[in-house]
């Protein structure tokens, strides 16, 4: 049998009812900005209960602007996790500002009990990354932040809809930046991102700051760039917005039955801690196995199309050499970089499917 970690063929099988979307638009001329834009960033608003959106290019440029727009730039430090996509540390390095790591926990987010010991004077933003569709401890996060006069960005992208005793990701940062990108459990044709944020000043100098700081076609108000979300991919995401609720559930709903799978390879197989309190989306479905290596190549080898989210840690990349980070500075993550393994987990598997890999799983360990 096999098994795709994309789900894309099977989501838009029928295109049809896209196109005709697709015709309206190019009919209109309104392909910057414009009305499609404003009805995704209110139907985005919305779906999240966070008061103001913004419609940006990716979810890396959200995390660039986000950044910049407060203040973020030369000799400043933004505190992360080194277990995170190159997006969350390169927008850090693309603002001038240095990354400064603390290891995560075993849920895969930063450990909040090592957060302090990395603030210095030069630290101005604390940026988690919610790693998987688990948010990262917001509540303890802000705590730190308010005690040390530090900003926080949240890093959503793999997280819409995720939650802490019922409020969103996105509900305590200055802002949150997510993405769109075809693998998101919000997905649309390319690349597309989307800030949230409480504050409605905010909201209007990322509007001017994504679109070259103009007020009006001659009027410019501050320096800005050039990063709006395309009417395209508005249009398809406004058709997607409204099954985000039911594609979550549905992930959900396959990682549950993956956990009492494995439930019974105790020693073979190590589940992150499910917090009760706590609504993980699954934007990957991710567990450590033991013999790692071995079993990814078995899994591909029986039809089972599995990944590494991520094989190397961030700061033993070639590109994080000037840090001056060097192997055993984050044992927690490193441990997990050679341990952990992910399963297709979308909402366009099958129950056959599942089980195949379930079998497959146990048998590589039982035989």
């Amino acid at each position: 049998m096999k098994v795709p970690y994309s789900y894309l063929g099977r989501q838009f099988k029928n295109i049809n009812p896209y196109l005709k979307d697709v015709a309206r638009l190019v009919k209109s001329g309104d392909f910057t900005l414009g009305k499609d834009v404003a009805k995704f960033e209110e139907n985005f608003a919305k779906l999240c209960k966070i008061p103001y959106a913004i419609g940006v290019s990716s979810g890396t440029d959200a995390l660039i602007l986000s950044l910049e727009i407060l203040g973020v730039g030369y000799g400043d430090e933004v505190i992360t996790s080194p277990n995170t996509f190159i997006a969350t540390v390169g927008a850090i390095a693309m603002c001038g500002a240095r990354p400064v790591f603390v290891d995560n926990n075993e849920e895969y987010t930063i450990d909040v009990e090592k957060i302090e010991k990395a603030i210095t004077p030069k630290t101005k933003v604390i940026l988690p990354v919610h790693l998987s569709g688990c948010p990262a401890d917001m509540p303890r996060i802000m705590e730190i932040a308010k005690k040390h006069n530090l900003l926080v960005v949240e890093d959503a992208a793999q997280s819409i809809l995720a939650a802490i005793d019922g409020k969103h990701v996105g509900s305590w940062g200055e802002t949150a930046c997510f993405s769109m990108h075809p693998l998101k459990n919000l997905n649309v044709w390319g690349d597309a991102g989307i800030i949230v944020t409480r504050s409605k000043d905010l909201c209007e100098r990322l509007k001017l700051f994504r679109n070259h700081g103009l007020a009006t076609r001659d009027e410019i108000e501050i320096f800005g760039h050039n990063s709006r979300l395309d009417s395209l991919q508005a249009v398809i995401a406004n058709r997607l917005v409204k099954d985000v609720t039911s594609i979550t559930e549905k992930r959900i709903a396959n990682a549950r039955r993956f956990d009492e799978a494995f439930k019974s390879l105790k020693g073979y197989i190590t589940i992150p801690p499910r917090r009760p309190n706590v609504k993980q989306v699954y934007h990957t479905y991710v567990i450590q196995a033991k013999n790692r290596d071995a079993l990814y190549a078995y899994m591909l080898k029986k039809g089972v199309e599995v990944k590494i989210h991520y094989p190397i840690p961030l700061h033993l990349q070639k590109a994080a050499s000037n840090l001056g980070y060097k192997k055993g500075d984050f044992p927690v993550c490193e441990r997990h970089c050679s341990t952990i393994i992910t399963l297709p987990v979308h909402q366009h598997l099958t129950v056959k499917e599942m089980d195949y890999m379930i079998k497959c799983v146990r048998e590589f360990y039982l035989g």
